[in-house]
């Protein structure tokens, strides 16, 4: 039976070993130069380290078609399962439907599947939910504004279901009495990229944009913005500037002044809880189809405790 119910990763989760050292897992990277999906790809890499799986990492270097041919090559070469972290959410019916075919179980880690709701009883997601992430952020921008202000919105990849879900949870919470006071006078992606996010604030600044936050549907993005004020001239103490994924490199700005808001999501935990999904599907055991793996709102105040992770 498909189970359909919501469950929050704990360390239980990954109690006790699996004799799985006869598994060989294929992986799809939507692409290896990322900061966040590196530390992702190192995850998969220790978990299956630690449960003696060999695992075969592919960088599907953002291109819908490369990632599609690796799949195909994982199905002919009869991997006992699939991990894939999608180039585009749009492209995996078709993924789905080729793993389904194949009788091969089939894990979506981190970006969301559009077809999350109707996935095989093999297959199963396992990302930190979205629905939050924004929401935690923008909740702690309001917080800073005191309620106003003008906010500009970078936006990640448009194909990617984080991306739309991040940007509506900043809405959803702008529309709050609280928040209310806060306009959006700007929002245009940077496709998840530092430098594309320096590219745009500059744009933004050379147009005259006056602003007080800067919402960023991830770090590097607001990495970039930060490098565009910062040679402009304009003073950090003056603008609030957030972020999600709580790199090393967003912890290091917020540690020197230049962040104020980041969103813990555990690469560790969503590459562990990955593994740990195909090596049970693989075995014929049952999981849940949807792990949430918690996120967590990271401030100068609570700062240290991620230093360390």
């Amino acid at each position: 039976m498909k189970k359909l119910a919501l469950s929050v990763l704990a360390s239980a989760m990954f109690a006790g070993s699996v004799a799985a050292a006869d598994l060989k897992i294929g992986v799809s990277m939507a692409v290896f130069d990322d900061n966040f999906l590196t530390a992702l790809r190192n995850g998969i890499e220790t978990a299956a380290k630690d449960k003696s799986v060999d695992v075969q990492i592919e960088d599907g270097k953002n291109e819908v078609g490369t990632q599609l041919n690796q799949i195909q090559n994982f199905i002919a070469s009869g991997v006992d399962a699939i991990i894939v972290n999608p180039v585009d959410t749009d492209a995996t019916v078709s993924i789905s439907s080729d793993a389904e075919a194949a009788g091969i179980p089939l894990i979506y880690v981190n970006r969301q599947p559009i077809n999350v709701n109707q996935l095989p009883d093999n297959q199963a997601f396992v990302a930190s939910n979205e629905e939050v992430s924004g929401t935690l952020q923008t909740e702690e921008v309001c917080r800073l504004l005191g309620g106003k202000g003008n906010v500009v919105v970078m936006m990640g990849e448009l194909s990617n279901q984080a991306a739309i879900q991040r940007t509506k949870d900043i809405h959803d919470v702008i529309k709050r009495k609280e928040c209310s006071g806060m306009k959006v006078v700007a929002e245009q992606t940077a496709e998840w990229s530092r430098l594309k996010g320096n590219d745009l604030m500059t744009n933004w600044l050379s147009a005259g944009l006056e602003f007080d936050a800067v919402i960023s549907n991830n770090d590097e993005m607001a990495i970039g913005a930060i490098q565009a004020l910062k040679a402009s001239g304009r003073k950090m103490d003056s603008v609030v500037v957030a972020g999600i994924d709580a790199t090393p490199d967003a912890l290091a700005a917020m540690k020197s002044g230049d962040l104020d808001v980041t969103v813990f999501q555990s690469a560790k935990g969503q590459g562990a809880g990955a593994v740990d999904a195909a090596v049970r599907l693989a075995k014929g055991e049952n999981v849940d189809q949807k792990v949430w793996v918690p996120f967590e709102l990271v401030t100068p105040a609570n700062l240290d405790k991620y230093l360390s992770k």
